[in-house]
């Protein structure tokens, strides 16, 4: 089986072939940071008007990259939500016309499913089940992985994810959008116990994060130093260390909860070096083996989706002619593949 995927939920148009035999076989991807920069965040009306210029020029470009035509698909996979709703059409009605035309079935993907399944595009995949760690612009989550659609979720943002806290830290500091990259080099740069930074909601139980808190703790102390330009990175380090603490402390209060001995990280946040180096560390401590996806499939990818719509397809998927896209749309209501969608 070969699936085309799209992913265009917010700002990164992705373009993707999956072989159920001879694995990826092509991707791109077009990302629109640089015109979202003037704004200092996604513009929901440009990104959707420019996934309408770059889907099919991708798709073109897989296709001749894989050797493939459109008669050589056997389904088309695109990213149903959660994400930006004039975004999400955009795939839904791309990918649906194609599926129509072609006489093949279309089937919509979670978004955050399809980065939970990135890791497993590797060499050396990881094996169900396992516990995830889901972080990116918009979602922080721990979630028991028992299989294919057979998720529990064990903890989530109550307030800002994750990649948001970075863009607003970045923002207070005077950095670029968007936050996480800036973030992380000025940090390198930065004295670490200069500042310390709460860990929030890691003095009580639970599973559940908050990062909010964190995001006014840090306009309080930019806005004390203001007289000293070098104390930005040192607050930057500081956040930086806040956000990965954090992560671990939560990562090993739910493997001990599940019994999980293997961790999955995955989302646009997973690409950060210092939340790999704290989960890396805390694998050698427990145990516990960590997977993360390749650096080019921590932001949002056709790849993921692609291979997720691969997998449910395989597993006897049903594709419905309609298609309605879910901009608010939780993990825990996917189901075992098999069922009608």
């Amino acid at each position: 089986m070969r699936v085309l995927g799209i992913e265009t939920s917010c700002d990164e148009t992705g373009v993707a072939i999956y072989d159920g035999t001879r694995g990826l076989l092509a991707h791109a991807l077009f990302s629109q940071i640089e015109m979202h920069q003037a704004y200092g965040g996604v513009v929901p009306e440009l990104a959707s008007r420019d996934h309408v210029r770059r889907t099919l020029p991708l798709m073109n470009s897989v296709l001749a990259e894989s050797g493939l035509t459109l008669a050589d698909l056997d389904g088309i996979a695109y990213t149903a939500g959660p994400g930006l709703i004039g975004a999400l059409l955009v795939g839904a009605s791309v990918a649906h016309g194609l599926a129509f035309g072609l006489g093949i079935p279309a089937v919509g993907v979670h978004h955050m499913e399809a980065h939970l399944l990135a890791p497993m595009l590797e060499a050396s995949p990881p094996a169900f089940p396992f516990l995830a760690l889901l972080v990116s612009g918009g979602h922080s989550l721990l979630v028991d992985v028992a299989g294919l659609g057979r998720y529990t979720v064990l903890g989530e943002s109550l307030d800002d994810a994750a990649g948001e806290a970075f863009d607003k830290a970045a923002k207070l500091l005077g950095l670029g959008y968007p936050g996480g990259p800036a973030i992380e080099r000025l940090a390198a740069g930065g004295r670490s116990g200069r500042f310390r930074f709460p860990r929030p909601m890691t003095d009580r139980p639970g599973l559940d994060f908050s990062f909010s808190g964190l995001k006014t703790y840090t306009a309080t102390t930019v806005r004390a130093h203001a007289a000293e330009p070098a104390a930005a990175a040192d607050i930057a380090l500081a956040f930086s260390e806040a956000v990965v603490d954090t992560f671990v402390i939560k990562c090993r209060r739910a493997l001990r909860q599940s019994g999980r001995h293997t961790l999955v990280v995955a989302g646009g946040v997973s690409a950060n070096r210092m939340l790999r180096a704290g989960l890396d560390a805390l694998g050698l401590e427990t145990g516990v083996k960590v997977y993360y996806p390749a650096q080019q499939f921590c932001t949002d990818n056709g790849a993921m989706v692609a291979y997720a719509g691969y997998l449910r397809l395989a597993a006897g998927e049903t594709a419905s002619e309609a298609y309605a896209v879910r901009p608010r749309w939780s993990l825990a209501e996917l189901g075992v593949p098999g069922a009608a969608a």
